[in-house]
């Protein structure tokens, strides 16, 4: 983003309208709005209410001028916006959560968000790419367990929300990168043979018997490009590090 946001706002225009999915801490889109000539206005749309009042304090310390309009609530449904007085709507969705989401889903997400940005708009999204198989096992079972422990909150989360009693320390977390399919599959695997109670249905676990949690598809930027072709956004633009890891695309909607 800091390298390559000044051709990112020139191909957004001036006087656009930046419409943020999941705009979280705000890091990245200061690096854009500083770039972006004129913005007319920022929704930010976050789930987290504490994460989206404090983003908007201090984007609104630092761009006084700039509408800010936010928006609560999950990105993934229907939405209202505020009219925005702008040349072009930009949708921006910079991390690479596309890639939890299956091809389809994709697709229909993408639709959606076409949307959002009205036709001539843009999609302004990032989308990690197909790389070393070792290179992302080691990023999905990182030596701090951070991705392990984010995993097996779905068991303490089902406990919670279902009347479960899974053990949690009854389960080790597995990453592998499935090449076929070109996505890292997330496991949670039973260290024992054990029985498990889920909103009063009994389950019996193997030990060795994997619980599959999430998905993370990684894309070559061709195929990518036929994901959005098939949500009717073409692939204006493309961004990439040197060693072509990961990308943030500009895609167009169709007028």
């Amino acid at each position: 983003m800091s390298r390559h946001a000044g051709e990112m706002a020139r191909r957004c225009g001036p006087r656009c309208g930046l419409i943020e999915l999941g705009s979280g801490s705000g890091i990245k889109t200061r690096v854009l709005l500083e770039a972006l000539e004129e913005p007319a206005a920022y929704v930010p749309i976050d789930i987290s209410r504490s994460a989206l009042e404090g983003s908007v304090e201090a984007l609104s310390q630092h761009f006084p001028a700039l509408p800010i309009h936010p928006v609560c609530g999950d990105y993934t449904t229907e939405l209202d916006l505020p009219v925005l007085d702008a040349r072009r709507r930009v949708v921006y969705f910079p991390g690479s959560t596309i890639g939890n989401l299956e091809p389809p889903e994709a697709v229909g997400f993408l639709g959606r968000t076409a949307e959002l940005c009205e036709p001539g708009g843009g999609v302004l999204v990032g989308v990690d790419l197909h790389k070393d198989p070792a290179m992302l096992e080691a990023a999905y079972d990182d030596e701090d367990a951070v991705t392990a422990e984010f995993e097996l909150n779905v068991l303490h989360r089902i406990n919670r929300e279902f009347g479960a009693d899974f053990d949690v320390n009854g389960f080790e977390y597995e990453a592998t990168y499935n090449q076929e399919e070109r996505r890292v599959e997330m496991y949670l695997v039973s260290t024992r043979d054990q029985d498990v109670y889920v909103a009063g249905t009994r389950l019996a676990l193997d030990e060795g018997e994997r619980i599959r949690t999430e998905h993370a598809y990684k894309y070559t930027l061709e195929d990518f490009g036929r994901l959005a072709a098939r949500a009717d956004l073409a692939v204006e633009a493309v961004w990439t590090d040197d060693e072509e890891l990961f990308s943030v695309q500009l895609l167009r909607a169709a007028a």
